[in-house]
């Protein structure tokens, strides 16, 4: 970072420990040789990024970016030309300054998942006070109902796994990676913003970083009480049921169809669950349209195959492996691996009566013993229908058959006899599923296409992880949120076809997890500061 001409640190770059190594020994004589200076010029340093590098099986390495303060930088600087030394760049996320309209009325966010929680953050930071509805409870209440679903089966429809504070992540890994391009840091404040909240302080420097579900309810519950704090407010059991408006511009919202709020700015980040929202708005002509998602299975190991494959002999000494995979098919299709969970659960992710969808979830310690990812296959509007709603319904029509293949239990099979049409039996997998579950025959929910998908895909994916096609993984339907299947239209100042209304994250088809969602959050609440005044 350079401040009025002085070097404040150095990046150094590819710092490789063996796994084997005590890592904390080894950082300052590493950094001191790579700098070619004695470690006594090392003032201090602090990680950036921590990566496992495992291509060669046989001698696995740590590698590390490491921030450096150290005595004469400018003279160590000009001694260095390696690609692997430069100077620390300035990733810092800047606030935009606030716009010069007065505003009228409450800044209303609709939802309480990252999208909707980080928007507003960084608005109650900013000092505009937002009004936050949730149609579910608090997460303390919410888990209750949703252990008293997994035990028993009794669905609360406003209360869930997809409904409540925190959003649909608060019930899954809590992954952090993405692949957005972020010159403006954005990913870096969602990381500053959980780790203040009491996230692990690792998240802002490993690779594929995780929070938990367990820690996830925690910090989320953090940041409610430090939104209020800063002059937000909540709402729960408050669900949006109408919009009002004058000349395509929003006056006000309805909410549990009978109270009216003022309201003339509202971000929403309603989920990709929220269907009776997303029919509501259709009726109000707000300009939507379909797009591609997946739909697929969830697939059990025994974690330690995972670990063995992808670490070898290493791997007892680090942390639960995950893996990435890709496939296309003959006919074109792409099938992928989707929300892998290290050590995790596949869980019944239900929000509907009759209607019956699944999930992967992991604690922060990530040690049920059973790696289990999404393996989901590519549809698009020509498989399900040219309407708006038409992918929705789609949804809809696979998890009420999955619902009706085992009256309302996951469905569960071997992967051979999911090759050979056949239902298993003696299935013994008690712990690892949250939510009852029963052998079925899975072939009878999915349509050919993603049958034949996958029976092409699973056998190559066995090539690139031994033992991933063994005869008893296990596979369970349906997993069908992988995103929306529409998308609200926005402009470029992220404003829809009626003025005032902010479509926002995951459930407006603009993002893809737990971090691509809070940056849109933060994107959506930065265009309502650039064009206010504060309150």
């Amino acid at each position: 970072m350079l401040v009025k001409g002085v070097v404040k640190m150095i990046r150094v770059r590819q710092i490789k420990i063996p796994v084997t190594a005590k890592k904390e020994e080894l950082f300052r004589p590493l950094i001191a040789q790579k700098l070619h200076i004695s470690e006594d010029k090392i003032i201090n340093y602090h990680l950036n990024k921590e990566a496992i590098d495992a291509r060669d099986k046989q001698n696995i390495y740590y590698v590390y970016e490491l921030d450096v303060e150290v005595k004469d930088e400018e003279k160590i600087l000009k001694k260095n030309k390696s690609n692997d030394v430069l100077i620390a760049p300035w990733e810092k996320y800047v606030l935009p300054e606030a716009g010069t309209q007065k505003i009228k009325g409450q800044i209303v966010v609709v939802g309480t998942g990252p999208a909707g929680l980080f928007a507003a953050y960084l608005l109650a930071d900013a000092g505009y006070k937002p009004l936050v509805i949730e149609r579910g409870k608090m997460v303390d209440e919410r888990l209750k109902d949703v252990e008293t679903f997994w035990q028993e089966g009794k669905l609360n429809p406003e209360s869930n796994v997809q409904f409540g504070e925190g959003g649909a992540g608060t019930f899954s890994d809590g992954k952090l990676n993405t692949l957005v391009k972020d010159k403006r840091h954005l990913g870096k404040k969602v990381k500053e913003i959980f780790i203040e909240n009491g996230a692990p302080r690792e998240i802002s420097y490993i690779y594929n970083p995780h929070i938990g579900t367990d820690k996830l309810r925690k910090v989320v519950k953090n940041m409610r009480e430090k939104i209020i704090a800063m002059g937000g407010s909540f709402l729960f059991n408050t669900k949006l049921t109408n919009i009002i408006r004058e000349n395509n511009a929003l006056k006000a919202i309805e909410v549990n169809n009978k109270e009216i709020i003022p309201c003339q700015n509202l971000i929403l980040a309603i989920g990709h669950s929220a269907r009776d929202t997303f029919k509501m708005l259709l009726e109000h002509d707000l300009k939507m349209e379909a797009k591609p998602f997946a739909v697929g299975i969830r697939i059990m190991h025994d974690q330690k195959l995972i670990n063995e494959n992808q670490y070898g002999k290493f791997a007892r000494l680090l942390p639960n492996a995950s893996y990435k995979l890709t496939y296309t098919t003959k006919d074109k299709r792409g099938v992928y691996s989707f929300c892998m969970c290290p050590g995790g659960y596949v869980v019944n992710a239900s929000s509907e009566n009759q209607r019956l969808a699944i999930n992967g979830m992991s604690d922060y310690n990530r040690d049920s013993g059973v790696a289990n990812s999404a393996i989901v296959v590519t549809v698009a509007p020509i498989d399900y229908g040219k309407n708006i709603l038409d992918g929705m319904h789609y949804q809809e029509q696979m998890e009420s058959l999955a619902y009706n293949l085992a009256s309302g239990k996951i469905p569960v099979q071997r992967w051979q006899d999911f090759q050979n049409n056949l239902v298993s039996t003696n299935l013994n997998f008690e712990g690892k599923f949250k939510g009852l579950y029963e052998p079925s025959n899975i072939r009878e929910v999915l349509p050919t296409y993603i049958i034949n998908s996958l029976l092409e895909a699973i056998p190559y994916f066995g090539k690139k992880i031994k033992g991933y096609d063994n005869p008893d993984a296990l596979l369970a339907i349906i997993e069908s949120r992988t995103s929306s299947p529409l998308r609200i239209i926005r402009d470029p100042n992220m404003e829809s076809s009626i003025k005032g209304i902010y479509p926002c994250g995951e459930g407006a088809g603009y993002a893809g997890g737990i971090t691509t969602s809070a940056i849109d959050g933060l994107k959506c609440a930065e265009e309502i500061i650039k064009k206010y005044l504060k309150p």
